[in-house]
């Protein structure tokens, strides 16, 4: 490790890493208090340093006028370096967004073949082929919303590919949707109903959802939803259990990521509460999967 400038960063790989606003928010205030802990790290060739994972903190630490930081060096040429860190990304959390990106950059960028590229992470060439394929597929405008975070990652891959998969809806459909709800803070259920009326509803629906009444079309929906005679009141019970389930996962999975936790009280008392639900996890896992497959089927 060593201390660098900043200002010597290139930052050429940054549409390939997701962003956070949120947690790059609580990340400020821990940079303000502790510094970067963790060092940014990229790949050293003879002209420039190429930053490869850290640009959250790299923007925190400009934000916060920071001018030297820590960094370690994958290497010295950048396909050796992405491969590193896809290696490496269990410990580092990269998404399957950012792991398709990468992929994309190797195989465009670097001339990498799906066989090399397997090859050298020790995974499957269907591995490989599954993200490279994901990216490739989405368009420029769906791309910048996923990665900016405007979008939420899960909404694309469950909710809009089906969609176009099934459906067949035209991508400049998709493009359009995802711009007008990007950004809303919408959660994982509301942009599931609006993509149905939207894509599904009628005429005069999407010309409401065009003019901005994101509101007005989610009430309408819910109520809609809420009153249908054909749902039981079992089966509304059960949508009212998935609706709460992807809620609290998003929610777990963005604190979780924090570094406000310090006390031994709270560590212990989450370790317990993780424990449990990660050993239901694996049969949670299984059965919503058959679940998922069975509703899809209808």
């Amino acid at each position: 490790m060593e201390q660098i400038e900043l200002s010597s960063l290139d930052l050429r790989y940054e549409n390939c890493r997701m962003k956070s606003g949120g947690y790059e928010k609580l990340l400020i205030g821990s940079i303000a208090e502790q510094g970067i802990r963790d060092p940014l790290q990229g790949v050293t060739t003879p002209e420039v340093r190429i930053l490869l994972d850290g640009f959250k903190r790299y923007r925190c630490a400009k934000h916060l006028g920071i001018g030297i930081v820590p960094y370690h060096s994958l290497g010295t040429d950048e396909a050796v370096g992405i491969i590193e860190l896809l290696r490496i990304s269990n410990a580092k959390s990269l998404s399957i967004l950012e792991q398709a990106a990468l992929i994309d950059e190797l195989m465009s960028e670097q001339g990498m073949s799906n066989g090399e590229i397997a090859e050298n992470l020790e995974k499957s060439k269907s591995w490989v082929s599954v993200r490279s394929g994901m990216i490739r597929e989405m368009s420029e405008c769906v791309r910048t919303n996923l990665l900016s975070g405007q979008f939420p990652v899960y909404s694309y891959m469950y909710t809009l590919r089906q969609f176009i998969r099934i459906n067949c809806v035209p991508k400049k459909e998709v493009d359009e949707f995802v711009s007008l709800v990007s950004g809303k803070h919408l959660s994982i259920r509301s942009i599931e109903l609006l993509a149905y009326g939207f894509f599904k509803g009628s005429e005069a629906f999407r010309q409401q959802i065009r003019s901005g009444n994101i509101s007005w079309g989610l009430s309408r929906l819910k109520e809609s939803s809420s009153h249908t005679p054909a749902c039981s009141e079992g089966e509304q019970s059960m949508l009212k259990d998935l609706e709460i389930t992807g809620k609290y996962m998003q929610r777990i999975t963005c604190k979780s990521k924090g570094t406000r936790f310090k006390t031994n009280s709270f560590f212990s008392q989450a370790d317990l509460l993780s424990g449990g639900i990660l050993r239901q996890m694996e049969p949670f896992t299984q059965a919503l999967g058959v679940f998922h497959d069975q509703s899809g089927q209808t």
